[in-house]
This record gives structure tokens, C-alpha cells and sequence, in this order.
């Protein structure tokens, strides 16, 4: 059962696409030359729940300096003691919403995400063995909850929307769900994973 399940995602996993960042619906913006990006890891936690799939998503605090109040991935930069990316993501996973680093089967990765926050983020793709018991990250996380892949990886429920941001008017893709505002690189990377499961 759920070997079925995971095909597609095994199968959206094997193809070839590019690289995407926040700036991907704004050509005219130039980024600066010379900018450090810094590596860090995402994790899109999958479950089965119900007999499909769901995807573990954050909030984020509102008084945090970076990202208030956003819908986010568990995840964050890659310390001096990570092996990799996905170290980092499965390490920041296990510190924001209590998720056992040795409860997930690393699926793969996604390609690169450039933020505006000068971070190169790699997405990775894991599915959790066993259930566990939610612990939000005090501070940090304020509601953890799931969506159903269905509903992020339908190209049809994405839409654009923009806003200004420093001057210029970017312009971003959202994937609203109830009452979450899913938008910027959360919505674009589900938005390239949902691109991926329907070629």
C-alpha cells in the first residue's frame, strides 16, 4: 500500500529540472553579483494518514526576525556539525516538531532553492516510518499541522500573487489550504514537486 503511494513521488524524483528561487516570476530582478548564499536543508515530511499522503508543514512564530508567522518547512541552515543538507534538514526536523531522525526514509532530493534571504535551500523528500508524537519547538514553531499532497501537488490550486518587497513588486505563488497561507519558497518548492507528478 504504501509502496503505491510513494511511486509518484519516486517517479517525480527521477526527472531532470532546473533550479528555482524566490525571484522565479520576476525577471526583471536582478540579483546582487557577488551575494554568499548559504547551504541549508528543508524537510517535506510525508505520512500516511487515512490511506494517502500528507505533508507535515510549520508555523512559524510571529515575533521570530525572519519569516513571522509563515507557513514553513522543518528546516533551516547547515551547521559546522551536519554532514550534508540532509543531515541538516532531518536535524532541524527533530528540533522544531519532534520528528526522530532514525523515523524517516530519506526519498530523495529536489533541486536548489534560492531564497531572498541569500539562503541555497535542497529540499528533501522523506517519508515517515512510524508515527510519533508532535513536539512544536517552544519559541520557534507555533502550530504544526498536514496537508494532503493532493491538494499541494495539484498545479490547478496554485495561483500568483504579489506584493512589494524592498522597493519592487515581487511576485510569488501561493496554495492556500483552510486557514494557511501557503506562499513564497514553501509554495514554490511544493509548486516544482507538483510540476514533477504531472508530466
Amino acid at each position: 500500500m504504501t509502496g503505491d503511494l510513494v511511486t509518484p513521488i519516486l517517479d517525480a524524483l527521477g526527472q531532470e529540472s532546473g533550479t528555482s528561487s524566490d525571484f522565479d516570476l520576476n525577471p526583471d530582478y536582478v540579483l546582487p553579483e557577488g551575494r554568499k548564499l548559504r547551504p541549508a536543508g528543508v524537510l517535506v515530511p510525508l505520512e500516511v494518514r487515512q490511506g494517502a499522503l500528507h505533508v507535515i508543514l510549520t508555523k512559524r512564530a510571529s515575533h521570530l526576525k525572519h519569516h513571522p508567522g509563515q507557513i514553513a518547512f522543518p528546516g533551516g541552515k547547515q551547521d559546522e556539525g551536519d554532514a550534508d543538507v540532509v543531515a541538516a534538514a532531518l536535524r532541524e526536523a527533530h528540533e522544531e516538531i519532534g520528528l526522530p531522525v532514525n523515523n524517516v526514509d530519506v526519498l530523495g532530493v529536489l533541486p536548489t532553492h534560492e531564497t531572498v534571504t541569500n539562503f541555497i535551500v535542497t529540499p528533501v523528500i522523506g517519508l515517515i516510518k512510524n508515527e510519533f508524537s508532535i513536539v512544536p519547538e517552544l519559541g520557534e514553531v507555533d502550530e504544526v499541522f498536514s496537508v494532503p499532497l493532493a491538494h499541494v501537488s495539484d498545479p490547478a490550486l496554485f495561483s500568483i500573487q504579489s506584493r512589494f518587497w524592498m522597493g519592487h513588486k515581487r511576485s510569488y505563488f501561493t496554495v492556500p489550504f483552510g486557514p494557511y497561507y501557503i506562499w513564497g519558497a514553501t509554495a514554490r518548492i511544493l509548486r516544482g514537486l507538483a510540476e514533477r507528478m504531472n508530466r
